[in-house]
């Protein structure tokens, strides 16, 4: 019985710091296009429907910078 609850202590553990590892790139994915939209609250809802475009393309987080830059330097709003 002791195996048993050091067993599920442990999978909870690695799933709780899975889940927060995860939560944590996706508000820095967040953070990042929020913050190349600037105050614009146009740009901003643009900056989060390219980020989702780019997370359902599979763009990879090292290209994302660069990926959400570009997408910045096209939008022509406001």
């Amino acid at each position: 019985m002791d195996y048993f609850i050091v067993a599920i202590t442990g999978v909870a553990g690695l799933y709780f710091h899975w889940w927060l590892y995860v939560r944590i790139k996706r508000w820095m994915d967040r953070d990042l296009a929020l913050s190349l939209a600037g105050d614009s609250a146009a740009k901003r809802s643009y900056m989060l429907v390219r980020l989702a475009e780019a997370q359902a393309a599979g763009i990879k987080r090292s290209a994302l910078p660069a990926w959400l830059e570009q997408a910045a330097a096209q939008y022509s709003g406001d």
